[in-house]
């Protein structure tokens, strides 16, 4: 390949890249989400009203929030686990199981308790509104992760998950944007895990 050629092939990679890179990012960000998805208020936005990356995912489901909400409150590490991929968890040293059905010993979640992702990494509940919102946050809310349920049409629910992160030091783009990306493909996991537990269990009530 002469020098010319090679510049030019470089010059359209760069090009491809400019273009590619934000799109790829964008849908990352904003699987699954709808303009009501993404312009909607939520529980948990107040903790971190100017974030410096955000990320809103959402799948629609075929039950109403009061079946759905057992299974979303049960998340966490010791508990009903994450519904996404438990091998590749382990693989990294993480005891993951997820649940395949809904215990009552994992739905006394309160405001003030842990829900730990990591034997020594855990977020707090800082806001449980039952059949309607479950919100976590790391210390000093450097990090708010909220499920919110929203009521659909013809008795569905629309889980929609966002992220928000703070900005903190000069550190803070790089680490968030890698953590982003583990974020994308593992919430999608989760997305379809707890959609497809409540589609084919719709799990039993909960008193």
């Amino acid at each position: 390949m002469t020098p010319r050629r090679t510049t030019r092939t470089l010059v359209l990679i760069a090009g491809l890249a400019a273009v590619v890179v934000p799109l790829a990012r964008t849908w990352a960000l904003q699987w699954g989400a709808t303009d009501d998805d993404l312009d909607a208020d939520l529980p948990g936005d107040e903790l971190v009203p100017d974030p410096l990356i955000g990320a809103t995912r959402a799948i629609t489901i075929d039950a109403p929030p009061e079946q759905v909400w057992p299974w979303v409150v049960q998340l966490g590490l010791g508990r009903g686990g994450f519904y996404s991929y438990d091998r590749l968890e382990r693989a990294f040293g993480l005891d993951v199981h997820s649940a395949d059905r809904v215990e009552q010993r994992w739905q006394s979640l309160a405001v003030g308790d842990a829900v730990h992702l990591g034997p020594e990494v855990a977020l707090e509940v800082v806001r449980l509104d039952r059949n309607a919102a479950m919100v976590l946050a790391a210390p000093d809310s450097a990090w708010v992760w909220a499920f919110v349920l929203r009521p659909g049409r013809y008795g569905t629910t629309r889980l929609v998950v966002r992220e928000r992160y703070a900005r903190l030091g000069w550190w803070s783009r790089a680490a968030f944007e890698v953590l982003g990306v583990a974020s994308t493909v593992m919430s999608r996991a989760m997305l379809r895990g707890i959609r497809d537990r409540v589609q084919g269990a719709r799990g039993p009530e909960v008193p």
